[in-house]
């Protein structure tokens, strides 16, 4: 009888230890969300709190130039870091002349990193679907990033769901997205022409620097770096006809007043047929180089270095070139010209810039401090954004600053998915781009689809082919190196519809018409 005692005691106490072990287990799941390397989620979730467990190492890929200052601004981010969050960072850079190829790749290969650049033409839709991005949720968002969760609008949260699931940190920063053209507007003046302010009156610019100044290329062209819709286009295309690209990979488009959203291929209206035509002009009149689609050159600098009398880009970069030259070379006067400032303007959705989590990292919860205080903490953001005070830049109050003695060692690169309310202005950034801003704003357009995202899953390798064409066809037609306009189209919408355009537009267009269906 005692000895069926202690036997019974003994089975109880093996199965209290194993009802204790399996409870352990499952008060540390995880549900499958990845946890930082061998530290508890709970230990992470307290981390802005003032510490971790464990000390990690995040690594960034991010797209740009790497900084020559890059040691040096980022020793100091990651002294602060450490103390904050018990990490820090190590940062791949992949250049803008080869980005493209090379950003997909590493997501393919399943390379080790844990945050990435991204942007609705920087792959996150495509990343997103192909499964390269981790869905974030509201319960990793508010617990790990609590700043970022209470500053980021709604509405921002929303445009950056893709398929009904988010997988991006948008950054928290208002932005049109309309082109500009930066001009010499000492070359102007000094050849008495009418004022940069139209398609034709660009046009009457350029060849008139073609033609009277030697030793300078009028327009800074370049098609080397894989874009397929360069900002010329943008600007005498979509924002002329206001229309929209619903996606740069694919030429497919709808007019912004058009509620029915009815897709038409852009290379087949009359429209392209004229721009063609324009363009086909300013490259018989030596508008830029017969080396076009190789030059890799950096425009910005050609022209700062006076090889160069103008180009398109956005405002907010034009702008900063014009603080740049009044600064750094202020015999070459530069100018800001709106070719379109009676067309409707849009703005970016927050999808323009953000950083994303690798869908492998296993330091997630840290990642996303790590970005939540990029965008939130103070001291923090002005290091990544402008470098270190007083060698990068000179802070002027708490929203603006002046270039520092070594800004041209700390920029280049994407940190713009850190954009949020704290940015500072340069306080050298021109007026005449400030004006143009909130004139822009003011008038800013939206339409039904303005946060809709093309899912091409379904339609991949036709996309895939799509692009490719309009690489090999439609860029050199629209430079002007081929001599027969009519010909170049006929073989561009041939070689589309082979590689399977009218696929992409019949299931684009479906996906249009379920996503307005949805609004109703």
């Amino acid at each position: 009888m005692q000895h069926k005692k202690r036997y019974a005691t003994l089975v109880l106490t093996i199965f209290m230890a194993l009802a204790l072990i399996v409870s352990a287990c499952g008060n540390n799941a995880n549900n499958g969300a990845a946890v930082d390397n061998g530290s508890q989620s709970g230990a992470d979730a307290g981390a802005n709190n003032g510490g971790t467990s464990e000390e990690l190492t995040l690594k960034l890929l991010m797209v740009g130039a790497k900084p020559v200052d890059y040691d040096v601004v980022f020793t100091e981010l990651n002294n602060k870091l450490k103390e904050k969050i018990n990490a820090t960072v190590e940062v791949e850079f992949l250049d803008w002349s080869d980005w493209t190829q090379k950003y997909p790749l590493k997501f393919a290969a399943n390379e080790d990193f844990d945050i990435a650049y991204t942007a609705n033409w920087a792959f996150y839709n495509d990343q997103a679907l192909k499964g390269g991005f981790l869905e974030l949720t509201e319960d990793m968002l508010s617990t790990n990033m609590p700043q970022t969760w209470a500053a980021m609008p709604k509405v921002a949260w929303e445009q950056a769901k893709v398929d009904g699931k988010l997988y991006m940190v948008p950054h928290n920063n208002t932005e049109v997205t309309d082109k500009v053209v930066l001009i010499r507007e000492d070359l102007r003046q000094k050849h008495n022409l009418e004022p940069v302010n139209s398609p034709e009156s660009f046009a009457n610019y350029v060849k008139a620097i073609a033609a009277n100044e030697k030793g300078v290329t009028a327009y800074g062209a370049k098609a080397a770096d894989g874009w397929k819709w360069h900002e010329l286009d943008q600007i005498l295309l979509e924002q002329q006809n206001e229309w929209n690209l619903v996606d740069y990979n694919v030429p497919l488009a709808y007019k912004l007043d058009d509620a029915s959203g009815q897709l038409f291929n852009v290379y087949d209206t009359p429209e392209f047929k004229s721009l063609l035509t324009y363009y086909k002009d300013l490259a018989d009149n030596g508008a830029w180089s017969k080396n076009v689609v190789s030059n890799k050159n950096d425009v910005w600098q050609d022209i700062k270095a006076g090889k160069v009398a103008s180009y398109a880009q956005n405002l907010g970069t034009v702008a900063a070139n014009v603080a740049e030259a009044r600064r750094d070379t202020p015999d070459l006067e530069m100018a800001i010209a709106d070719l379109t400032p009676d067309k409707k303007k849009i703005g970016a959705i927050s999808t323009q810039n953000g950083m994303a989590i690798h869908a492998t990292s296993k330091k997630v919860e840290r990642s996303l401090m790590f970005i939540d205080l990029m965008q939130n903490d103070k001291e923090l953001h002005d290091l990544v954004m402008y470098g270190i005070a007083g060698t990068h830049y000179e802070p002027v109050g708490d929203d603006k600053f002046n270039a520092g003695p070594s800004a041209a060692n700390y920029t280049g690169f994407s940190n713009w998915g850190f954009n949020s309310p704290l940015n500072r202005t340069d306080a050298s950034y021109p007026q005449e781009a400030i004006d143009m801003s909130a004139e822009w704003e003011s008038k800013l357009h939206h339409f039904p689809l303005e946060t809709f995202v093309f899912d091409d899953s379904k339609v991949k390798n036709q996309v895939a082919s799509v692009g490719n064409v309009m690489l090999r066809y439609a860029i050199p037609l629209e430079y002007g190196l081929i001599p027969d306009i009519d010909k170049g189209q006929a073989e561009l919408l041939k070689q589309l519809e082979a590689a399977g355009i009218n696929e992409i537009q019949q299931e684009l267009q479906s996906q249009i018409d379920a996503f307005l269906a949805n609004q109703q």
